[in-house]
């Protein structure tokens, strides 16, 4: 146990170096929750026997990518990101890997923002490939939770979005504080359990759409409690009573959005009187 509470003292980010440019492990992360989600997606279709083909998926996919890289980073920068006004004013820096002429990387994703940029790619695609959008968005509502085990292993991985302060035997020693591992609570709450939930449900949905909602539903209850353990963004802080994060007021507001179009979208059943 001591040696995992000070494991990023034994770790390198960096799983190696392409050239002379640095390969961290996060984006090797990214790149697997990618793939993972495509692989599921396809594996859900042909064991369900959908109507849509795998050549149409992978076009699907080259669309919500580019949607999800947009989304992510816009949305950090318009939510988290302290520099806000410099980049609205210097878009061409919103994607510049180097900083004073070093190689950083892109640092900082949002998932809300991500999940918009997504959405849009989304409707976009269906348009284009006259595909049902809730038929679409059901297949997306089984494939992506196990891809979002790896983002936020890739998360522990790079030593960021830590938890908060702990005295439990299996804290991570952070800048000597002891916090929770709260990326792998996220991982398991929001990746392995969200994936179970919709899974099982899939056979019983009332209408097409019904799985996004229940996937919308439970990840923004279960980031809001895996948030409990996470600390806050440390340019924004708590919102509220020295507890509430951003996070989670983001997430519950996207439970209770699912909520309303649960019920603005299910099938009211016929009621017919006795003449």
């Amino acid at each position: 146990m001591e040696y995992w509470n000070h494991i990023y003292e034994h770790f390198n980010p960096v799983a190696f170096h392409l050239f002379s440019l640095p390969v961290h492990w996060y984006g090797l992360m990214y790149v697997l929750a990618l793939v993972s989600a495509l692989y599921t997606a396809k594996w859900i279709v042909d064991k369900d026997k959908l109507d849509i083909n795998r050549e149409q998926l992978d076009r699907f996919f080259i669309y919500v990518e580019i949607g999800v890289i947009l989304g992510a980073r816009l949305g950090y920068i318009l939510f988290y990101d302290p520099d806000t006004l410099y980049y609205l004013s210097h878009p061409w820096q919103i994607f510049n890997p180097f900083k004073d002429g070093e190689f950083v990387g892109i640092r900082g994703m949002s998932y809300h923002g991500a999940l918009f940029g997504f959405l849009i790619g989304a409707y976009l695609y269906s348009k284009k490939d006259k595909l049902h959008f809730g038929k679409l968005m059901d297949i997306v509502a089984v494939s992506v939770p196990l891809g979002y085990v790896f983002g936020r292993i890739g998360n522990f991985l790079n030593q960021e979005l830590v938890g908060r302060a702990t005295d439990v035997s299996w804290g991570i020693y952070v800048g000597g504080t002891l916090r929770h591992p709260s990326q792998l609570y996220e991982a398991f709450l929001e990746g392995v359990v969200v994936f179970f939930i919709v899974y099982m449900y899939r056979k019983n949905k009332k209408f097409d759409g019904e799985l996004i909602l229940l996937y919308a539903f439970s990840y923004g209850i279960l980031r809001a409690v895996a948030e409990i353990f996470r600390a806050p963004d440390v340019q924004i802080g708590y919102i509220c009573c020295n507890a509430v994060t951003l996070g989670q007021i983001l997430s519950l507001s996207m439970t209770l959005l699912a909520v309303v179009l649960w019920f603005y979208f299910l099938p009211k059943k016929k009621i017919v009187g006795n003449k």
